[in-house]
């Protein structure tokens, strides 16, 4: 499985769309309720995504032409990160996450945030973000987890 990592162009905003609702659907939805999960994908549609293009800092991963993860910068925020279901747990997240932190890096940002679904913390903790508080829209938790760029095991303040 060869994986690329690059930035997004508009054309990518239909399939970007596909993968996050397919991930919202059959992996985040085990850990909330229907209505959260619906109450998300309004925020992904192709046309939401083509807005946050032009806002963010918005990567893809590609196995030839198919787009089969996205992860976004926005500021210091990592924001966006999904996979598609039938390519997780092959490092594909990772990749998107180095090329987040290199485009950081690159930006002098000392450190990452992420508002980080139930489902992924664990994917986070292991790239050494530490949970730093918990957030609620509406019965939507969310934890918000942070790292240090120059020490992974430090919390940001």
């Amino acid at each position: 499985m060869e994986c690329t990592i690059r930035s997004a162009r508009e054309e990518d905003a239909d399939e970007i769309s596909t993968v996050i609702l397919r991930a919202l659907r059959e992996t985040n939805a085990k850990d909330y309720t229907d209505e959260i999960i619906e109450r998300v994908e309004r925020s992904f549609s192709p046309a939401a995504v083509l807005q946050l293009i032009g806002k963010r800092s918005v990567f893809v991963a590609t196995i030839g032409r198919r787009v089969v993860g996205t992860a976004s910068l926005d500021g210091s925020v990592v924001r966006t990160v999904f996979v598609a279901p039938d390519v997780q747990a092959r490092g594909i997240g990772k990749l998107l996450m180095a090329e987040i932190e290199r485009t950081a890096r690159e930006r002098n940002i000392s450190s990452l945030t992420v508002p980080s679904s139930v489902t992924a913390e664990a994917f986070y903790a292991q790239l050494g973000f530490n949970t730093v508080r918990d957030s609620y829209h509406g019965d939507e938790r969310t934890i918000i987890m942070e790292r240090w760029l120059d020490d992974p095991g430090r919390s940001a303040p």
